[in-house]
């Protein structure tokens, strides 16, 4: 099963995440055989280690058949003919503006018209190095499937929260980049400190990768983050005073069809070797969710700092939480909405699966009931009842402690008939959410698993204790929260205790 078990889940508890996570890193694993999602999950997800999937993972898509050539190369002439009026993204590798390549907007056909000259130019021509970035070419394309998310990273709490929000219907954290050779992405770490995976439909990258915390010695005496780690003007003791602690980057060459799993703030630069075309995802979920949690407190308190002198002025705390989600992408409002959905999901998904496994239990039990009073049926047809309603017993104990969903004709119904109405609307109208199928929303990892859910929970579980302690979030009007805290840390709780390890 490509999900997690009860032993696992009794496992994972029983380890100190924190110090999993310090454990030193002294390579990045290429993996060539397939890989159990369970073995995926703690020997990378949980550790935070970034590693290499081999081009297994992405032999089957449609975008490795259909936008590369037999040999090897973009097929730009099929890019342009079937997705060629899209707008898309560019950015100008040759140009810094506040710290970030700047980008224009143009047509798809446009891109493609220069790429086919710049190659024709030895990669020299005069508009210099355009890269396509961060097309959200899904969003566009519904229905061309030109991917399967793999089976390691669809417990994805970022698209699954972002695909519920009416208010940024173009928008995702889903990508495609295409690039020419020599096209790179400065130094940097990802949105919300997310994991995210890269996959290379053809060409090559090469990957700089810093391990969390090391980014500290590669600051400046301002306090800034370089641009591109491998100038060198790092080697100015001036300027970067602590440069000279800084360790080497593990450096990954990253070969077409291959999938990178980049961990949460992990530091990189990326360069492509060869005119390339990947597709990346941003992504959250209950491995890395404290970091996040733990990096939206850092840049609230940078942000009071910077208004510090302010602070007497009315609605100063409000001040910082608009800064915060105008800086960040989220204020502490939104990200309590984030926990509330990805809790809500998983709660229908937990009663859900018990319901259904009790109205097994009364059918059988109704049945055998009837039986007893119809003094037209034998003995051997009461015994024989009796003997499959205690089956039906035991089958769903076995059900509910193995974290399997009930197999009954109606079970579909789990994902299909029980839509957010209640938990999604009212309060969360103003929040511009969707109402939608809590199940259809879920990750097939935790549809597979009702401990896939428990474990999530758990660890939303933990991220409230943390919120409602938090002074800042205390600060907040209930006015600006999509629901009482308590109540859902309850709700929690009682689902916990359920399903007690």
């Amino acid at each position: 099963m490509d999900s997690l078990t009860q032993e696992t889940l009794r496992k994972i508890q029983s380890v100190v995440i924190d110090q999993i996570r310090k454990e030193p890193v002294k390579s990045v694993d290429h993996i060539t055989d397939r890989i159990s999602y369970e073995d995926f999950f703690v020997k990378y997800l949980l550790p935070n280690r970034p590693c290499l999937l081999s081009s297994y993972v992405t032999a089957e898509w449609r975008s490795v058949k259909e936008w590369v050539k037999e040999d090897g190369q973009p097929n730009l002439d099929f890019l342009a003919s079937n997705f060629g009026d899209a707008l898309v993204p560019v950015a100008d590798c040759n140009k810094v503006q506040y710290y970030a390549q700047p980008k224009t907007d143009m047509k798809l056909v446009n891109y493609i018209e220069y790429w086919k000259d710049h190659i024709s130019k030895g990669h020299k021509s005069k508009e210099g190095c355009l890269y396509l970035k961060d097309w959200h070419f899904v969003h566009v394309f519904t229905e061309y499937q030109a991917y399967e998310t793999p089976v390691y990273f669809t417990s994805d709490w970022l698209n699954e929260f972002w695909d519920l929000r009416s208010d940024r219907t173009d928008d995702d954290y889903r990508f495609v980049y295409m690039g020419p050779k020599g096209s790179w992405t400065p130094f940097h770490a990802d949105v919300f400190r997310s994991f995210s995976w890269s996959a290379n439909i053809c060409g090559r990258k090469k990957w700089l990768l810093f391990p969390p915390g090391e980014e500290r010695h590669l600051k400046d005496h301002l306090g800034n983050l370089p641009y591109d780690v491998t100038s060198c003007e790092l080697h100015d003791g001036k300027k970067y005073p602590n440069y000279k602690n800084a360790c080497q980057p593990f450096e990954v060459v990253q070969e077409a069809g291959e999938v990178i799993f980049v961990p949460s703030g992990w530091h990189h630069q990326v360069y492509n070797l060869e005119d390339t075309i990947s597709i990346n995802h941003n992504w959250l979920n209950g491995c890395n969710i404290d970091i996040m949690w733990e990096f939206l407190q850092q840049e609230l308190c940078t942000i009071q700092k910077s208004i510090s002198d302010c602070i007497d002025m009315e609605g100063w705390h409000n001040q910082c939480q608009l800064i915060m989600k105008a800086s960040t992408g989220i204020d502490y409002a939104e990200f309590f909405l984030f926990l509330h959905i990805i809790a809500s999901h998983r709660l229908q998904l937990l009663r859900r699966c018990s319901r259904q496994m009790s109205e097994q239990v009364v059918s059988k039990s109704s049945d055998l009931d009837q039986l007893k009073h119809d003094n037209t049926h034998d003995d051997d047809s009461v015994s024989k009842l009796n003997y499959e309603h205690t089956k039906s017993l035991e089958v769903c104990k076995t059900q509910k402690l193995s974290g399997e969903l009930p197999t009954t004709e109606n079970s579909k119904s789990l994902c299909e008939d029980d839509t957010s109405t209640r938990l999604l609307s009212g309060t969360f109208e103003s929040m511009a959410i969707k109402e939608i199928s809590a199940c259809q929303r879920l990750p097939d990892a935790c549809r597979e698993s009702v401990w896939h859910a428990v474990f999530d929970i758990d660890q939303v579980k933990k991220i409230l204790e943390c919120l409602m302690k938090n002074e800042e979030f205390q600060e907040l009007e209930s006015s600006v929260l999509c629901d009482d805290p308590k109540q859902i840390y309850r709700n929690i709780c009682d689902a916990l205790n359920e399903y007690s390890l």
